[in-house]
């Protein structure tokens, strides 16, 4: 079965409760079902992993090589900063989807840099939960586009 490897990042464990207006009410567990049943639909494993802690996510990443076909990734802060995860995804040579559950370009001024970005896929951001269907389907379109 291909693996593909749901990696969130720092603070995204306090879901459900961290900001509702902006995140909503879904905690983690629940978005990671989503995912997790439209992996089962297109027939992907999913994995999942949160880390609050940069090299743990850059382990992640790293440990995903040679082993997944694809990473969807919300970064969280390290959107904006880690060149250590853009590094990482740079390494990777699967399909990698960057996500977000709000739409960073429509906030605060520092939340519109990516550093990750150009080494993505591609973006899905501002969907909220319907945001890690859609990133799942994306994969399973890249994936079946490389043959």
């Amino acid at each position: 079965m291909t693996t593909v490897l749901l990696l969130s990042g720092p603070n995204l464990n306090l879901l459900g409760d961290r900001e509702p207006e902006v995140y909503g009410t879904d905690t983690l567990d629940d978005l990671v079902e989503e995912a997790r049943a439209a992996a089962e639909e297109y027939g992907l494993e999913l994995e999942h992993y949160q880390s609050n802690h940069e090299g743990e996510v850059v382990d992640a990443i790293q440990g995903a090589r040679g082993r997944c076909a694809a990473i969807v990734i919300n970064p969280g802060a390290f959107t904006h900063y880690s060149f250590a995860v853009a590094d990482a995804l740079a390494a990777f040579d699967g399909v990698k989807v960057e996500l977000h559950i709000s739409n960073p370009s429509a906030r605060e001024v520092w939340r519109r840099i990516s550093v990750v970005a150009p080494y993505v896929t591609g973006t899905v951001a501002g969907f909220g939960r319907h945001g890690y269907r859609l990133a799942i389907e994306a994969v399973a379109h890249q994936l079946q586009s490389r043959g």
